[in-house]
């Protein structure tokens, strides 16, 4: 599974990223970046992420963020307008600005509302298959274990587990014992999520879980998958040469729909910090410095 990254893993790197590397791949399904309420109504720009023609032939679910109740409904309401058929409930996010409000990994601080959630769950069930991605809790390791209960009575398709709390943010230990505790109580299928960077690590996690999420592991490599398949590990500069292809295809793809090189290079600034370990350091400081566009699109 690929996780969802704001700002990165948008309709234009799924597009390139399924052309490349998952086409023909009935085992690769997208997740999009979360889809929110904004001033009392579904981000329109979200919700055209999700609905864009570049999702062509993908399997992609949408994820959701939400404080409460009422802006749960409206997003599944929305959703399911569009098409939607399996839908991913955000509470992992650990931004901060997020968490204060409630949304994300702050819900695990609120099993009201998620005990709210699980009900309205049951009543979309027969026309809409949900899962959840999820933290160990906001500050403690072992706030989900309080969950167990109220997640065991919703019909989800899985729960995608990033073993760090969201205090932790992406540093620090991951919490893999405690994780393991609060997965062997759930009685459904366990998605593992977080630092997966090589496909050795890919078939170690397979065995032990019912699949694998992977996010910034593939804004790096984003062969990770393929390799995987194959058995065999790319040599450095393949890998090198695979990064740089997704990167053009996503600024090819980006070049026709934004206004002009400085959006272009705005929207392409974030992949430079995900370059291949080993990448010439000319070729990386002219990307961070914004050569996105033509530059970049004559460089292969």
């Amino acid at each position: 599974m690929v996780a969802p990254l704001q700002g990165l893993t948008e309709a234009a790197w799924r597009s390139e990223h399924f052309r490349l590397f998952g086409e023909g791949q009935g085992d690769v399904e997208y997740f999009t970046p979360f889809i929110r309420v904004e001033k009392g109504e579904v981000r329109a720009r979200d919700l055209r992420d999700f609905t864009s023609e570049l999702n062509r032939g993908m399997r992609l679910t949408p994820q959701i963020i939400f404080r409460d109740a009422e802006e749960w409904r409206m997003l599944v309401d929305k959703l399911a307008e569009a098409g939607a058929k399996r839908i991913d409930m955000n509470m992992g996010c650990p931004f901060p600005p997020q968490v204060r409000k409630g949304r994300g990994a702050g819900l695990l601080a609120q099993p009201e509302i998620i005990t709210e959630i699980a009900e309205l769950t049951e009543q979309y069930a027969d026309s809409i298959e949900f899962s959840v991605k999820m933290r160990l809790g906001v500050k403690e390791a072992n706030e989900a274990l309080g969950l167990v209960d109220v997640l065991n009575s919703m019909p989800l398709r899985h729960v995608a587990i990033h073993p760090r709390t969201a205090s932790q943010q992406y540093k620090g230990k991951l919490l893999l014992d405690e994780m393991n505790a609060f997965a062997s109580k759930l009685r459904h299928p366990v998605i593992y999520n977080g630092e997966v960077s090589i496909p050795d690590e890919i078939a170690g996690l397979s065995a032990a879980y019912a699949g694998v999420m992977v996010g910034r592991g593939l804004l790096s490599r984003p062969s990770l998958f393929a390799e995987y398949r194959a058995g065999s590990e790319l040599s450095v500069e393949e890998r090198e040469r695979c990064w740089l292809e997704l990167i053009k295809g996503t600024a090819s793809v980006l070049e026709m729909r934004l206004c002009g090189a400085a959006q272009l290079r705005d929207k392409m600034k974030p992949y430079w910090e995900y370059v291949p370990e080993g990448m010439d350091k000319r070729f990386v400081k002219m990307g961070k410095k914004g050569a996105h566009g033509c530059v970049l699109l004559g460089f292969m």
